[in-house]
């Protein structure tokens, strides 16, 4: 091949390159989102506390984490109302419940250990995709050594709990799991 050949191939195949790499028509994020380069925004709905028993902070903090998620990992802006991701939906359980049963040097039965489990109903419509659009309800739970009470440990569970569930919402939203 003469030298004019080579260069030629090298223009096509750098042409080449950078025409797959910029015309592709998704862009991938640090946090691992795969978001397509057309949506723009995201509206989170309040999330209301329909639980059973209810935790006075927990809507407002939920809904801000799901917020934060998305402003802090992704390029998407936030819109007050419909957005091209959208979020809504409930609060459906907050449960304590003993985790593990042990005797007692006594003979009676103790919980040893406790969890708290907090299930979130999230209604998901990606108005530029309806087929990743989703209805479904997402679970986290902590455990905690029962010498402590609840009141001693449900903020950090809360905070880990709507990590994970935050997470898990997130990842099903954008990562295509």
């Amino acid at each position: 091949m003469t030298k004019p050949n080579i260069r030629l191939l090298k223009a096509f195949a750098a042409i080449l390159f950078l025409l797959t790499t910029y015309g592709c028509s998704i862009k991938y994020g640090m946090s691992g989102a795969i978001i397509s380069p057309d949506i723009k925004t995201v509206s989170v709905d309040f999330f209301r506390n329909r639980a059973r028993v209810i935790n006075p902070t927990l809507s407002q903090s939920f809904t801000e984490a799901l917020k934060d998620k998305f402003v802090n990992e992704t390029n998407l802006s936030l819109n007050t109302d419909q957005g091209d991701l959208e979020f809504s939906g409930e609060i459906t359980g907050y449960d304590v419940r003993p985790l593990s049963i042990q005797k007692s040097e006594t003979g009676r039965d103790f919980a040893s250990m406790n969890r708290l489990t907090i299930t979130v109903k999230v209604i998901f419509v990606n108005n530029k995709e309806h087929d990743q659009d989703f209805n479904t309800s997402f679970s986290a739970y902590y455990d905690w050594d029962s010498s402590k009470a609840i009141n001693q440990v449900e903020n950090e569970a809360v905070q880990v709990i709507n990590t994970q569930l935050i997470d898990d919402i997130f990842n099903k939203s954008v990562s295509n799991w």
